[in-house]
């Protein structure tokens, strides 16, 4: 292979990742987000305890709330050397883990052929769109006289926000390809599994993954409405037990463990994203490493 075709091969889809992540440090993204962090935190600080705004004077402090979250011995009883704050982390994980892969491995092919099968839309879509409308919470008493224990009602809960999402953008991401490429793969004498398998998934794969970041938030604010009213550990049931008893640095400690761990299952779906697609790269892109 001469010097111009290897440079213009593509490139193995580990150091694809890792060329990404580097372009992504070099550039200013970084540092705009500690900025927008540090706003954000400054905001807080100065809103609680240097201003003491109206509706703010009663929240716990940045300082307070830091205190507490390193504290060896935290006054409410949570925080970074606690073993229960690590154990409702895991707990919810777990929880998130399996209402997402079923969401993913149910609502991905219900979307598919949603999307590609227009006697399979004329059945199941009107039913769909009914059930896709009511909320979360309307569905806790069936789920807790339907499903046995506290942990599948959660679960079960978790997964149905997600699923709907998973399967609807699934849909429009088949629905968004241009007719020009099934009739092309038609006239080449591809089959109907073969342009499903090789046009459909393909050019639908955008969606799906937009569709799984969405479906992986939409999972977390479910589960935490889940866990609220229905379990015994994970962080919903933690920020809902410390209201009650009035504590409410735990209150936040909750929350930012919230973001952080969402934060990093959505990049984590980012990432599958960029490794299951990285013939999407402009080549140009790719000649970029030299």
């Amino acid at each position: 292979m001469n010097a111009v075709a290897r440079r213009r091969a593509p490139m193995p889809r580990l150091a694809l990742t890792w060329f990404r992540l580097g372009a992504w440090l070099r550039s200013p993204k970084p540092c705009l987000a500690l900025a927008g962090y540090a706003l954000l935190l400054g905001f807080w600080y100065l809103s609680v305890e240097v201003f003491k705004l109206p509706r703010f004077a009663g929240m716990p402090g940045l300082t307070s709330v830091f205190h507490e979250w390193t504290s060896r011995n935290p006054t409410y009883g949570i925080s970074l050397y606690i073993p229960v704050y690590w154990v409702h982390i895991l707990v919810s994980l777990r929880r998130i883990g399996i209402a997402f892969l079923l969401a993913t491995a149910l609502g991905v092919p219900t979307g598919l052929m949603l999307g590609w099968s227009r006697a399979f839309k004329e059945y199941v879509f009107p039913l769909f769109e009914i059930l896709r409308p009511i909320p979360i919470l309307a569905w806790v008493p069936l789920a807790i006289i339907m499903l046995p224990g506290s942990e599948l009602p959660v679960i079960y809960l978790t997964f149905l926000a997600s699923f709907f999402a998973t399967a609807l953008n699934t849909m429009l991401g088949v629905r968004s390809i241009d007719n020009s490429y099934i009739l092309a793969a038609g006239c080449l004498g591809a089959s109907s599994l073969q342009t499903f398998r090789h046009v459909i998934i393909p050019g639908a794969l955008p969606f799906i993954f937009t569709g799984l970041q969405i479906s992986v938030g939409v999972a977390w604010f479910s589960l935490v409405a889940a866990e609220m009213v229905s379990g015994q550990f994970g962080l919903g049931y933690l920020i809902n037990t410390s209201y009650t008893s009035v504590e409410y640095p735990t209150i936040v400690i909750a929350m930012l463990t919230l973001g952080i761990v969402g934060y990093l299952s959505s990049a984590m779906v980012r990432l599958a994203g960029h490794w299951l697609m990285a013939w999407r790269v402009p080549q140009l892109v790719t000649d970029g490493r030299r």
